[in-house]
């Protein structure tokens, strides 16, 4: 049984699984990015086995927790889309205190909370951020503010924002499916890591 220090969800993890002995830059270009519009997420969750809806909003749920970047969100607030202008769908005050930790032309390796309000806690937070307004990424706002997403993902951020008990029940059942995605068995095909970012030396 997994379970998360930051109060969030446990769920019992599958044993047997291994990590590759090599990455892939392709499958890396395949996930989803930070500037990625609401079309272009649902055929990555699609391309990848995973449902284009639910899997989507529920695994996005995971930047209830973390840090990013300023330099993924700089071209929300000064350069939208190339206008010159910020994205209109960040709220005015949320955007004035990024513009405070986000100057334009500053550092852009400067962290930020990705939740704004409970940024240790695993929680549905995220959900009644987007809800003002107040998602980080692009990628998060779309969820809520793409005008395809009022029949799509709009609805099933209303519902998290609404129970977090939907939210984790949702995320739990989005991560098996994700741990299932083209699992490494195959001890000639994988190793466990004694690092998760090296392979292990022979």
């Amino acid at each position: 049984m997994y379970h998360m220090q930051s109060g969030g969800p446990g769920w019992n993890v599958l044993l047997g699984r291994l990590d590759s002995f090599t990455s892939s830059k392709a499958d890396a270009e395949n996930l989803p990015g930070p500037f990625d519009g609401l079309d272009v997420l649902r055929a990555k969750f699609r391309n990848a086995t995973l449902d284009d809806t639910t899997d989507l909003v529920a695994l996005s749920g995971g930047h209830t927790f973390g840090r990013v970047q300023c330099q993924f969100v700089t071209g929300r607030l000064y350069n939208f889309s190339g206008t010159n202008q910020p994205d209109p769908t960040l709220d005015a005050t949320y955007r004035a205190f990024l513009s405070q930790r986000c100057p334009r032309n500053g550092d852009g390796t400067s962290l930020n909370d990705l939740d704004p309000t409970t940024p240790d806690n695993f929680d549905k937070n995220y959900f009644t951020n987007l809800e003002v307004n107040r998602g980080f990424l692009q990628s998060d706002q779309e969820l809520k503010s793409d005008p395809g997403a009022a029949g799509t993902t709009a609805p099933i951020v209303d519902r998290f924002a609404g129970s977090q008990e939907a939210f984790f029940s949702s995320f739990v059942t989005s991560m098996i499916k994700m741990g299932n995605i083209r699992p490494v068995t195959d001890p000639s095909q994988g190793e466990v890591r004694n690092r998760c970012a090296f392979v292990n030396s022979n």
